[in-house]
This record gives C-alpha cells, sequence and structure tokens, in this order.
C-alpha cells in the first residue's frame, strides 16, 4: 500500500490532484493552513508496526447503516447501496483494507453535540459504519442517502449530499480521507469544498455512479464509488 503515501512528496502536496491547504472560497483553511513549508517527519517503528485498529474488531452489522443502530424502527429516508474497488496506482486491488464511513442522516443531520441544524435525529440512524475490502479490493455498504445541510461558511451555504469515507492501511499513518457526493446535484456548483479541488476531472472522481446492476428491486438503489489510491486516475482526498 505504497500509495497511501504518494499524493505527497517530501510534505508537499501534489497540486494537479489534491486541492490546496489554503483556499479562501473555504474559509476554515484561512486558518488551519500552514504559512510555512512542511518538514516532513520520519515514522517511528511503532507507528509502522502498530496494530491497524478495528481489522478484528468488525460487528456483521457494520456494513449495514440501515440496521446497525435501530431503536424502534427503520430509519427514514431512501435506502441506498454503495459499493466500489480500492485500487493502486497499477489498477491492482488493495486487499483487506478497512473503510470506515460517516454521514448526516436524510434530513441533513449528524449525531454530534455541534451540529445545531433545526432538523429531526432519526433515533434508527447512526450514520456510521465500516467495511473491509475483499481479494478483490471491493467494497460494500448499505446506508440512507444524506440530505442536504446548511452551514455557515457563506451566505446561503449549504452542502451537498454527501459520504464521508475513510481508508485504513496496513499502519495508522496510512490513512487517506475523501468525500463521495451525488450525481446530478445542483447544490456541487456551489460547494467551496467540492470547488477546492483543482481539476475537472479529479472533481468528477468523487462523484458516484448510479449503477443499475447493484440497484435492488423493491429495495433500494445502487452506486459505483471506485476510490484511486495513485497515477492519473487518483481519486482527491480531503484535506
Amino acid at each position: 500500500m505504497n500509495d497511501f503515501t504518494e499524493p505527497r512528496r517530501g510534505g508537499t502536496l501534489d497540486g494537479s490532484v489534491q486541492p490546496p491547504y489554503l483556499y479562501a472560497p473555504y474559509r476554515a483553511t484561512v486558518k488551519r493552513a500552514p504559512h510555512r513549508p512542511l518538514m516532513p517527519l520520519p515514522h517511528t517503528l511503532s507507528e509502522r508496526t502498530g496494530p491497524v485498529f478495528g481489522h478484528e474488531a468488525l460487528h456483521p452489522l457494520d456494513h449495514d447503516l440501515t440496521r446497525n443502530a435501530i431503536v424502534n424502527g427503520e430509519p427514514i429516508g431512501e435506502r441506498i447501496i454503495v459499493t466500489g474497488r480500492v485500487l493502486d496506482r497499477s489498477g491492482h486491488p488493495v486487499r483487506h483494507a478497512l473503510i470506515e464511513v460517516w454521514q448526516a442522516n436524510a434530513a441533513g443531520r449528524y449525531i454530534h453535540k455541534l451540529d445545531q441544524h433545526d432538523a429531526p435525529l432519526d433515533p434508527n440512524f447512526a450514520g456510521t459504519g465500516r467495511v473491509l475490502t475483499d481479494q478483490d479490493g471491493t467494497y460494500r455498504f448499505i446506508t440512507i442517502r444524506p440530505g442536504a445541510y446548511p452551514w455557515k461558511n457563506h451566505d446561503n451555504a449549504w452542502r451537498p449530499s454527501h459520504i464521508h469515507f475513510s481508508i485504513f492501511g496496513t499502519d495508522f499513518t496510512q490513512r487517506l480521507v475523501t468525500q463521495m457526493y451525488f450525481p446530478g446535484d445542483p447544490l456541487l456548483a456551489l460547494d467551496p469544498i467540492f470547488n477546492s479541488i483543482p481539476d475537472e476531472k479529479g472533481r468528477q472522481r468523487l462523484i458516484a455512479a448510479y449503477a443499475h446492476d447493484v440497484t435492488e428491486p423493491l429495495h433500494a438503489l445502487g452506486y459505483r464509488f471506485d476510490i484511486v489510491l495513485g497515477g492519473r486516475s487518483q481519486t482527491p482526498f480531503e484535506e
């Protein structure tokens, strides 16, 4: 999984693929972007050899966000199936990678104390899950399509519907975070996080494709979202 460290060379960002640290329309980056050149630090032995959290502790329902937090009924919203492959720069499958996902509920609200959006919480939906890729690098999870929600980046700002992905490699230093969006969302053109990605092709790689072969009759719509860790088809990552 060397591609996990490939996006940065010597502590710098590959600006042709990845969003910059500072992108003024995305206001949070103005304060948190580094003001001095980055200095790469060597990883310690424990960082390289320590166990990766979660590989042996997955619950059978971790991959099904529509069932892993049920209290008294089904979660509200449009049920969807998301699948895809995690690939390295050569197109080879990345096996046994831990993927964690988190998202807002159908009303556009997270279960988090800092989320004060005036929308209802769903008692049967926590919005978190995780899954391992198989021998073919394939993952699959079931969830509810997340709703858009307002944020205070600028006047009348709304985030498009999206799902956060975190991909762990073979040690704690190998972690990539990105976001999956949905095709045809009119909010994408207005979203500074999405538009901080410099290349149009890179932005398109963050939009899932509707997959009729994944869709299950009378049950759920299907989407396909592949994640490529390096090379010309590299998936942009979230800073």
